[in-house]
């Protein structure tokens, strides 16, 4: 499929200008008069690329690049912001409404195809890439929904996790680290047999052996991913505990990354909480005990236990 770019302004002469200049390219165009027009297409359309005036009536190409752009399902999308101003002050408030580029009235051909051309590519890498995410989250599911048990886990893991981090301040990346880090951190699994990986009892040494590798299997899987690269440490270190007894790196205290530390209390408090086949679920009250227990060991870290026991008590 060609790829679509949708025009957006209020000047019907500058619409069919860049139509004009765009079709014969092999592009498919489409047209908005204003922003609300804009996101209405968008929407039904999801298209490649956005050419939006600045200046329009009822809402304006700042407004509408900044509501793409918070938007987690759209802000992907290459957004190029045309004026003819070329104010200072338009640019600022265009990047911090995060514009990628800019363009200024009257539009010069080569320099229109040269910045479409160069948007358009990266947007294949970035549908690529996605693409590729998609696939690993597909698995970590499928791994997941082989055991009755463990149905809805990793959902729960990426919200305690992203709440838990947002309660502590962490950064953005981070947070989305955390969210993605809940989905797949035990994809690694998938080389674990199903004997093992679904056995209701006790496992034995070597079958604890084969266990204990799924942290590095996972990294391994993930690693050609580099917008994985904050993920990489939940996946590998979340079953470390901070008085270096945990695996698969015997890691200890401040060795251990925050995220795997925060994934963890979320992984011991959903296997608490839920039920297993050699156990019934705890309430939220007893798993807290018991992980308040395994603190005083020095399994998990005793400020990020206060922060998440908290959390979890203040839900209603």
């Amino acid at each position: 499929m060609p790829p679509t770019i949708l025009v957006v302004d209020d000047e019907p002469a500058n619409r069919y200008l860049m139509e004009a200049l765009l079709e014969p390219q092999g592009y498919t165009v489409l047209m908005a008069e204003d922003g609300e027009g804009a996101l209405e297409l968008f929407g039904k359309h999801q298209p490649d690329l956005l050419l939006l005036d600045i200046m329009m009536p009822k809402m304006d190409g700042i407004e509408v690049c900044r509501r793409l752009k918070n938007n987690p399902d759209t802000r992907l999308t290459p957004v190029v912001l045309v004026s003819a101003l070329a104010a200072l002050d338009d640019r600022v408030r265009g990047l911090e409404a995060g514009a990628d580029d800019f363009l200024t009235k009257p539009i010069e051909r080569i320099e229109l195809m040269a910045r479409v051309r160069a948007l358009l590519n990266l947007k294949a890498h970035t549908d690529e890439l996605e693409r590729a995410e998609l696939v690993l989250f597909a698995l970590a599911q499928s791994i997941e929904g082989k055991d009755s048990y463990t149905g809805g886990h990793c959902d729960r893991l990426s919200n305690y996790s992203e709440r838990l981090g947002r309660r502590l301040g962490l950064p953005e990346d981070q947070i989305t680290a955390l969210r993605r880090g809940g989905i797949v951190h035990d994809i690694g699994k998938v080389a674990v047999p199903d004997a093992v990986l679904l056995k209701p009892g006790k496992l034995t040494d070597d079958e604890w052996k084969i266990m204990r590798q799924h942290p590095v299997v996972g990294e391994r899987i993930c690693s050609p991913l580099k917008s994985f690269r904050l993920v990489l440490p939940i996946i590998r270190h979340h079953h470390e505990k901070l008085n270096g007894s945990g695996y698969p790196d015997g890691l200890k205290g401040e060795q251990i990354p925050v995220t795997s530390r925060i994934m963890t209390l979320a992984d011991v408090f959903d296997a608490l909480t839920t039920e297993r086949p050699y156990k019934a679920p705890l309430t939220n009250g007893a798993a807290l005990d018991i992980m308040g227990t395994e603190v005083e060991k020095g399994w998990w870290d005793p400020h990020l236990f206060v922060e998440f026991r908290t959390m979890i008590m203040n839900e209603k």
